[in-house]
C-alpha cells in the first residue's frame, strides 16, 4: 500500500507530470495524494481453476478486508496491476485521526474533503467540477480540472477514488487507473464496492 513518506518523497515535478501524462477524457488520473503508512501489504492469490483474485489486506484496529476480482491480478507496490490489461487499481489506509481536522459530518465524507484539499494544493487551483455519492456505507468522490494546457482532446484531468470506512478509525481508499473506458472503469468501481467485505484479522489469515 502507498505510505505518505514514499509517495511524498517523489518531488512535485514529477507528480504533475505523472497527472498529465495520464490525463485521458474520462479518467485522466485516479488515487490520491496521501497514503497512511500500512504496517502489512495486501496478500493476492490468485485460482487459475476458477480464473478468480482474491485479495486481503489487514487494519491495525485488528481487522481486515477483502474482495475478489474476475482473472488474474499481481501485486504491485501500490497495490494492484492485472496480468491481462494496464489496469491498475490503488489501495491505500488512512487513519481518522489524519481527517481530524475536516468539519464533514462523516468520515468518507471527510476523506473526500481532504483528497481534494490535497489535490488543489498541488494543483494551484480548485476543481471545477466535483462529485461525492453515496454508496451504501461507502462512497466516490471524483473532481475534474479543465485547462487548455492538459495534453487529452476533451483538454481536462479527472481524479477518482471509492472510499470505503472499515470502522470508526480507518478508511480504505479504492482508486482505479488505466481503464479505456468509462464502462470497464464502472464494472470494476462496482465489483469492489459490491465484493468488499470487513472482518475480524482471523478471518484473512491462513
Amino acid at each position: 500500500m502507498r505510505s505518505v513518506k514514499s509517495w511524498r518523497a517523489r518531488s512535485f515535478q514529477a507528480t504533475i507530470l505523472v497527472l498529465l501524462c495520464a490525463a485521458s477524457g474520462t479518467q485522466a488520473a485516479n488515487g490520491p495524494l496521501d497514503r497512511p503508512v500500512s504496517s502489512e501489504p495486501v496478500q493476492v492469490r490468485f485460482d487459475p481453476m476458477i480464473r478468480q483474485t482474491s485479495v486481503t489486506g489487514a487494519v491495525p484496529s485488528g481487522l481486515c478486508f477483502s474482495f475478489s476480482l474476475p482473472e488474474e491480478w499481481q501485486p504491485t507496490a501500490h497495490g494492484l496491476k492485472s496480468a491481462l490489461s494496464d489496469i491498475e487499481i490503488g489501495i491505500g489506509l488512512r487513519s481518522a485521526g489524519d481527517l481530524r481536522d475536516m468539519p464533514q459530518p462523516d468520515l468518507a465524507s471527510r476523506d473526500a474533503a481532504f483528497l481534494q484539499k490535497d489535490y488543489e494544493e498541488l494543483l494551484g487551483r480548485p476543481a471545477q467540477s466535483v462529485s461525492l455519492s453515496s454508496h451504501g456505507k461507502a462512497a466516490r468522490w471524483s473532481a475534474t480540472w479543465v485547462d487548455a494546457n492538459l495534453p487529452s482532446a476533451s483538454q481536462s484531468m479527472t481524479v477518482e477514488t471509492l472510499i470505503v470506512p472499515l470502522s470508526g478509525e480507518w478508511v480504505l481508499e479504492l482508486s482505479v487507473d488505466g481503464a479505456e473506458t468509462q464502462a470497464a472503469y464502472d464494472a470494476i468501481a462496482q465489483r469492489l464496492l459490491m465484493r468488499l467485505q470487513v472482518q475480524g484479522r482471523a478471518a484473512c489469515q491462513g
